[in-house]
């Protein structure tokens, strides 16, 4: 394999793994997430006949988003005293 080609490669997976981490990072990803956490949520409620299900679904989809909300600060604590190499 030529240097050029293997170049081309890694290039191509740096795109890949760049999108990757944007995703991650991203306000659709979450968005996303939190919207289908509280639908999903919300059905199962419903079809259980629970009473004002949608209103319920809201508590697992806030706490959903206030974990995504921490975890960037706490992976930097994470990375600063733990994860060490």
């Amino acid at each position: 394999m030529n240097i050029e080609k293997e170049i081309e490669e890694l290039k191509q997976r740096n795109k890949k793994v760049e999108a990757g981490k944007a995703w991650e990072l991203s306000y659709s990803r979450k968005i996303i997430l939190i919207t289908s956490t509280y639908l999903a949520i919300g059905i199962y409620l419903w079809a259980i006949d629970i009473e004002r299900p949608w209103l319920n679904a809201i508590v697992p989809a806030a706490a959903f988003m206030l974990s995504t909300l921490t975890l960037p600060f706490l992976k930097k604590l994470w990375v600063k005293y733990i994860y060490k190499k």
